[in-house]
């Protein structure tokens, strides 16, 4: 009996492809797991055995049956045919699934081809790339179609290496904060952390001659006993940073307890119930809201000593009281550039501030209202312009810091009809730079590392953490025109002299602190080479004399004579001394002879040495 054609085909072995040909493979069968179980759990139905297939993720190799074109597609039609009422028995929901399945199946391996194919393609790119910057470097020989195995695996293991390095620096130094990453200090030395913070010229050429005394300011504190130091605070002037210094940032014995919420911190002397600080951080404004210098003189004592309620002591006896604080009472301050100080309180004021307690108390009471009238009529002065902010005659702002440094007693206080104006200013301004100059210390704004120096020189205070400059504040938001800041300055002309005479003398203080610390540290490693010169000649003579200890009869055989042996020791330091004179001057003296020369220097070297062991 003859078999159709179809049939023939199907019993045929596989046919093996043709050498050359390009060989075909087909896609495996995408079924799910239900069907596989489903075909599996009917092993007598040929439609089981049809739609089972490969397993999933198993591919048609050679030795499978080939496609054929038409055959093949019949025979697939027939199956799935079979396979209809299988897919009948299943749920609706079941077969949706199915569905779903196989076209995400689908999906993924369509995605998995085309990341497979990109990644192909990107490395061969970058292959190329590589291939060129590598012939760029190293020549032609080094061509991209030349590269072999071995340049390859060679070239990708220093791409690795790379991108390792690149992952492992990220994790270790995230950000812009790696020490390693800062080039500029392997680039540039270091720069001196007391360089000019207010950018100008590093070049400091005075204008005053001051005494050694003025410059050399250098205060015995001490904190165990009865000394105080004595804030004067300034509007605007950053006394409140500077405040904040003193309580929180001080290494001392014993610091200042400050409890979260409060303005105020205890600051006591070690073993005592007593403060050793007078601030507002401390003590809180004791003396009223921003003391000057006229009220803080006379109300500092009366408080220390507990006298809060006694009247003030009478103004004959001010020069008394000025002595008597000067012996244990150190006044502080900080100073700002007039023009900026003046427009940060004007832009205080706009935000409400009025300063309303402030008691200004001079000669023993306040000024009258006719006196200290005000500038404003309401509650406060917020929101007020520029232009009238200058324009009151009455406004505290105007030339503030020669006020509140000044002795106000000696011009009447606040009563401006007692002398002309013109000497009135004159008398302010001379009082107000002595008491600047007889301060224990007086910082500015615009220096703030330098004023952490030279407060800590002055009172041998180190403070734990540095202090930070900054260079914007509100006033430098404010855009004024040059007629407008010329007006500031002409309303401020006090106070400009002022800044100018307090930061040439602060600037010649800092530099003499400098040079004296310098001279110090070369005194110190003078001091150094002399000692071990000093150790150096001790070592020699006491070896020498250990052996003579020891051969006593033969030196006596060798050296009948008993000044002999002293003789040959002065010759020895002789030449010790000249050689290392020599070494420390670079200079060749002459060799001197005589017994009186040997003598001299004999007598010079042993008070030399002794000299030495002293000063150990």
């Amino acid at each position: 009996m003859a078999l159709p054609a179809c049939a023939v085909r199907e019993f045929e072995p596989p046919r093996q492809p043709e050498r050359g040909a390009p060989v075909r493979t087909t896609c495996p069968r995408r079924h799910s797991r239900v069907e596989a179980e489903l075909a599996a759990s009917r092993p007598g139905s040929v439609a089981a055995s049809v739609r089972a297939g490969p397993p999933r993720g198993v591919s048609h190799g050679f030795h499978t049956r080939p496609l054929l074109d038409k055959p093949r597609k019949a025979s697939s039609s027939l199956a799935g045919a079979a396979c209809a009422p299988l897919f009948a028995l299943l749920s609706r929901g079941r077969r949706r699934r199915m569905h779903v399945l196989r076209r995400r199946w689908d999906l993924g391996s369509l995605c998995r081809a085309l990341l497979t194919r990109g990644l192909a393609a990107l490395g061969h790119s970058l292959k190329h790339v590589l291939g060129a910057i590598f012939s760029k470097i190293f020549g032609p020989m080094a061509s991209v179609g030349n590269m072999d195995e071995k340049s390859n695996k060679l070239l990708l293991a220093l791409v690795m290496l790379f991108l390792f390095a690149v992952i492992v620096l990220q994790y270790v130094c995230p950000g812009t904060e790696c020490q390693l990453l800062r080039l500029q200090a392997f680039s540039s030395p270091v720069p001196d952390p007391y360089r000019s913070e207010d950018e100008s010229s590093a070049r400091f050429v005075p204008r005053y001659n001051f005494t050694r005394g003025d410059l050399l300011r250098k205060v015995d504190f001490d904190i165990k006993g009865d000394d105080l130091i004595v804030f004067l605070h300034i509007q605007k002037t950053g006394g409140t940073t500077f405040g904040r210094h003193l309580v929180r940032n001080i290494q001392l014995e014993q610091p200042c307890e400050c409890r979260v919420g409060q303005k105020k911190c205890t600051c006591h002397r070690p073993g005592k119930r007593e403060t050793w600080l007078f601030s507002r951080f401390s003590t809180g404004w004791s003396c009223g809201l921003h003391a000057d210098w006229t009220e803080l003189t006379s109300c500092v004592p009366s408080v220390v000593d507990g006298k809060r309620d006694a009247r003030l002591r009478p103004s004959r006896w001010r020069i008394f009281q000025i002595l008597d604080a000067a012996r244990n009472f150190h006044y502080i301050t900080i100073l700002r550039d007039p023009v900026s100080r003046y427009l940060s309180e004007w832009r205080h004021v706009q935000r409400g501030a009025t300063w309303k307690a402030s008691l200004h108390v001079c000669d023993g009471r306040p000024p009258t209202s006719e006196e200290l009238p005000s500038c404003y009529t309401g509650d406060d002065w917020s929101g007020c312009p520029l232009k009238e902010f200058m324009d009151c005659p009455y406004n505290l702002a105007n030339n503030r810091q020669v006020r509140m440094l000044s002795d106000l007693t000696l011009v009447g206080c606040y009563n401006l009809s007692v002398m002309p104006e013109k000497q009135r200013n004159k008398v302010l301004l001379e009082s107000a730079k002595s008491n600047l100059k007889h301060m224990a210390f007086f910082g500015l704004t615009e220096f703030q590392r330098k004023t952490q120096y030279l407060f800590e020189k002055t009172f041998n205070m180190n403070f734990i953490s540095p202090f930070t400059q900054y260079n914007t504040t509100r006033a430098s938001s404010v855009e004024i025109n040059e007629e407008i800041q010329k007006r500031i300055e002409g309303l401020n002309f006090l106070d400009m002299e002022l800044y100018s005479y307090a930061k040439d003398l602060f600037l010649q203080r800092y530099q003499f602190m400098r040079q004296k610390e310098h001279q110090e540290a070369r005194r110190k490693r003078q001091e150094q080479r002399k000692f071990l010169k000093g150790r150096l000649l001790q070592t020699h003579f006491q070896s020498q004399g250990q052996g003579q200890s020891q051969n006593p009869n033969q030196n006596q055989s060798q050296n009948p004579n008993p000044n002999a042996n002293q003789n040959l020791t002065q010759n020895l330091m002789q030449n010790l001394t000249q050689s290392l004179s020599q070494k420390e001057n670079r200079e060749s003296p002459k060799q001197n002879s005589g017994k009186e020369q040997n003598d001299n220097t004999s007598n010079g070297t042993n008070d030399y040495i002794g000299s030495v062991e002293k000063w150990r």
